[in-house]
């Protein structure tokens, strides 16, 4: 679960957006006027302000201040002054919403801390100016900034980095600020959570005794040793050790203070201090851990718990959860559902036990629940995990710290948040999809009649959780309940009803467009918010729902092409060049929409670029340039761009894998579709015999199931899906034999189709979910094999247009489809509404929808048999 998205959730009902759209109190600073000779700049989370005659270089020794929340206006308004006096550049956070953001216990710990940036002329100025501002914020406190040396005790930090934003591509071929080098090139401004300045460069002397401070601070004399790190957040870590006492294992937790706040503003340290006293008050209770101490290393403090044997119970679905299979063995499915009932009457029992010592858990979920199995009998016994957020009934807390698939309405206080809990976890227990409630609490009844028809779990069981999790402030709810039959079905249509379904869901991608807006039209992933020129592009922005339009038969939206081209006239500096995140994909979308002149104009900025550098794969990198450029050669006749792509394929196969990346998107699959289709124009085999070389890459890293599935291992779970999985790179192998053969391909392309078949997918994004399932076994050209039955295909295709109806959502009375994390809707190509449009056109009757490159097998270009030699890199130009 990336957490991140939570923070996208608060400016909108419905989709995710800019934490910086949401309305608030701004600082008495932002509201300021700018003083005369400045100008002012709004970016993001940011408001900066500079003089119109300052000179300042390209990168540097930047000054950053922290602050508290309840310290930060006096602060704020004081580094104003003394900047604006002296005419010295900065910027700020410029209300107490982004800050706390910023601070939040999830928040990006490389940028955490970082309220104020001053910008000095030269390094003398640095000095001068961290010491003035030291004096003058003595005494505030502030969080440390992790990615920075702290100047003295105070909230003052520096770091070397860019001033100007640049940008280049690093080891991975992803583009990443830069610093440039003492011999001009440009290399990575490498951001993370810890001071690292470039290796180059020399360290003022100024800047030693801090330094010296820093490195001063040991973990020598600690009760306890750190074996591993077993998660971090904002807030701190928390680690695997062992007490050096009495040598038993342990659970270590830190917190670090004015950091990691939960939405009551309490930081790390507070919430710490609250889990000490709950378990405290739980002492002698063995469905808790016991506290074995505490003690702080400078200002970080560390709890001391008991090391719990067994497993988190998230970790229990990828094992044990029965839709993990195409078609589930009923005796596994009564099993299953036999013992996930027992499960949750022994969490039932041991919140109930919790809650007889008068404490609010307010923060039960999968991630939460400790569940150890008795190793002859199998008997589950559960214990509670994570105490920080708990509190006595009596202070009447709402909940501060929530998982979203468990999140309470905001109206819950006390024993009921975990209530509330509960009856999520009778349905996640069966399918794992609540975080769906967040945006419909309405879901909660047709996902209790899909478990109901696919297991054999007692309809009051769920009923009684539907009750709960509808229910409002006044209601009561005591004893058995069932769930009155809903007057209409709750989607508006079914996935699976082709022309209905196309109806509706462009019904709600037109619902959902906002032509006032210059940074997205259709809203989608975060994405669009965290790249530049991303609600644009075509993997999260117009290009690809405009795309996913077209294929599925929609007649032309000059509406919303005119957003798109004035967008593609004006695309903001850092817009990546790739095909999914940028100007590749721009381009080709312009020339397919009819805009030929500006599609090479977009082509032409894309080569002035330094396109040479980017990573080999499609989403981003050489593969997507390539295929885009030779797409655009054919159909404009410039042979200019079919040089090009042969470039890129070159190129590209003379880069190493991209370490523990694999599949479509971002292995050498696409590498290897790119050599496909430049061997299905030119005709050079040896174009194909690299394309074999790569799809062996990316069969290396896969991993074959118990059930004989073929997933990518990405070493701590398996993926099966079309972007990242072995799915995509099934599709490539489809069309890689086409043209020869090959014994371990076939093999492994047999093995993927059972990686589609699963009946239960946790997200429907067609890149990480069922939509892509229903977009591969649609299009797939894998023989069934001797265990498939007749119409296996077909049943596959349906199985997984139903699973798209399990994540499926009304939207103003149209059929629209959740994000990724499944906490708000999105409309976009790679993780939303178009994708599923486009997946399920796909497998409609006469369905000719694709994704690009990759055609339906009937409109692939025949080509003569050739003889590959595998592991060739060398291509001829045979135009």
């Amino acid at each position: 679960m990336n957490k991140g998205y939570a923070a996208f959730c608060d400016a909108d009902r419905w989709f995710y957006e800019a934490p910086y759209r949401r309305t608030e109190e701004s600082y008495r600073a932002a509201l300021a006027p700018v003083p005369g000779g400045w100008q002012s700049h709004r970016s993001g989370d940011w408001l900066a302000l500079r003089p119109l005659d300052a000179e300042l270089p390209s990168q540097g020794w930047k000054i950053h201040v922290s602050a508290r929340l309840d310290n930060a206006e006096s602060v704020l308004d004081r580094v104003h002054a003394y900047c604006t006096e002296r005419r010295i550049a900065f910027k700020f956070v410029p209300g107490r919403y982004l800050l706390h953001l910023r601070n939040a216990k999830y928040a990006d710990r490389a940028a955490s801390g970082k309220f104020i940036t001053v910008y000095p002329a030269d390094e003398e100025q640095c000095r001068r100016v961290a010491d003035d501002l030291d004096r003058l914020l003595e005494g505030e406190p502030g969080p440390s900034i992790l990615s920075d040396l702290r100047w003295n005790d105070g909230p003052v930090h520096l770091r070397y980095g860019s001033f100007t934003l640049r940008h280049c591509y690093d080891e991975h071929g992803d583009l990443v600020p830069a610093l440039e080098a003492p011999d001009g090139t440009l290399v990575p401004d490498i951001r993370a959570p810890v001071f690292r300045p470039p290796a180059w460069l020399a360290l003022p002397d100024f800047l030693r005794p801090h330094l010296e401070r820093r490195a001063a601070l040991t973990l020598d004399g600690m009760p306890c040793t750190v074996e591993r790190a077993l998660h971090f957040s904002n807030g701190g870590g928390v680690y695997a050790g062992r007490d050096t006492r009495t040598g038993e294992p342990v659970v270590l937790k830190e917190a670090r203070p004015f950091a990691g706040l939960a939405s009551d503003g309490a930081d790390a340290v507070t919430r710490l201090q609250r889990e000490r006293r709950a378990l405290d008050a739980l002492a002698d209770l063995d469905c808790v851990p016991s506290v074995h101490g505490t003690f702080t290393v400078g200002d970080h403090h560390f709890l001391v718990l008991e090391y719990l044997r067994g497993r988190p119970l998230n970790s229990f679905f990828a094992r044990r959860h029965p839709l993990i299979e195409a078609d589930p063995d009923p005796a596994e499915l009564v099993a299953y559902t036999a013992w996930a009932m027992k499960v949750h009457r022994r969490v039932t029992d041991a919140v109930e036990a919790v809650h007889a010592r008068g404490i609010v858990f307010n923060d039960l979920h999968l991630f939460n629940i400790m569940v150890d199995e008795d190793p002859e009998t199998g008997e589950p016994s559960v214990a509670l995990l994570d105490f920080e957020a708990a509190a006595h009934v009596d202070e009447g807390l709402r909940q501060t710290v929530a998982n979203p698939m468990f999140v309470a309405p905001s109206d819950r206080r006390g024993f009921a948040v975990d209530r509330y809990a509960l009856a999520c976890l009778r349905l996640a227990l069966f399918l794992p999809l609540t975080s769906l409630l967040a945006l419909d609490r309405a879901k909660a009844a047709h996902l209790a009649d899909i478990a109901v028809a696919q297991f054999p779990v007692p309809r009051a069981f769920l009923d009684e959780a539907v009750a709960e999790i509808v229910a409002g402030p006044g209601d009561q709810i005591s004893g058995p309940r069932r769930t009155p039959a809903p007057a209409r079905p709750y989607l508006p249509v079914e996935p699976g009803d082709w022309p209905a379904a196309r109806a509706s869901m462009t019904a709600a991608l037109r619902a959902s467009a906002t032509f006032g807006r210059t940074d997205r039209l259709f809203p989608g992933d975060i994405t669009q918010f965290t790249t530049a020129g991303g609600g644009t592009t075509f993997a999260a922005g117009a290009a690809g729902v405009l795309y996913a339009l077209s294929e599925t038969g929609e007649p032309p939206w000059p509406e919303a092409e005119e957003w798109l081209l004035a967008r593609a006239g004006d695309l903001a500096s850092g817009t990546p060049l790739g095909f999914y995140d940028g100007l590749a994909g721009l381009a080709w979308t312009l020339e397919r929409l009819g805009y030929r002149d500006r599609a090479l104009a977009l082509a032409d900025r894309l080569l002035d670029q330094p396109w040479q550098s980017a990573g080999a794969d499609l989403h981003g990198g050489l593969a997507g340039i390539g295929l885009a450029l030779d797409s655009l050669g054919t159909s404009t006749g410039d042979g200019r761009l079919h040089a090009a792509a042969l470039r890129c394929a070159e190129l590209a196969a003379g880069k190493p894998p991209a370490p523990k990346r694999a599949g479509l998107l971002h292995g050498r699959s696409g590498p290897a579709l790119l050599c496909l289709r430049l061997y299905e124009r030119t005709g050079d085999r040896a174009l194909l015999a690299q394309a074999a070389t790569d799809l062996h890459r990316d069969l290396d890293r896969c991993v074959t199931g118990a059930s004989g599935t073929l997933q990518v291992d990405e070493g701590w779970r398996t993926m099966p899906y079309l972007g990242a999985g072995s799915v995509g790179i099934g599709m490539v192998l489809d069309d890689w034999l086409e043209h020869a053969a090959d014994e371990r391909f076939e093999e492994a392309r047999t093995a993927i189709v059972r990686a589609a078949q699963a009946t239960f997918y946790a997200q429907p994004g067609l890149f990480r979910g069922a939509a892509g399932m229903v977009l591969h076994l649609a299009r797939t050209t894998t023989p069934p094999d001797a265990a498939d039955r007749p119409g296996t295909r077909a049943a596959d295709v349906a199985r997984q247009t139903e699973a798209l109806a399990r994540h499926a959502i009304d939207y103003r009375g149209h059929l629209a489809f959740p994000g990724e994390q499944l906490m708000r809707l999105s409309m976009d190509l790679s993780t939303g509404t178009a994708g599923a449009l486009l997946a399920l056109g796909s497998a409609a009757p006469g369905g000719r929808a694709h994704l690009p490159f990759l055609p339906p097998p009937r409109l692939t270009a025949a080509a003569p048999e050739p003889a590959p030699v595998p592991g060739a890199v060398t291509h001829r130009n045979t135009q």
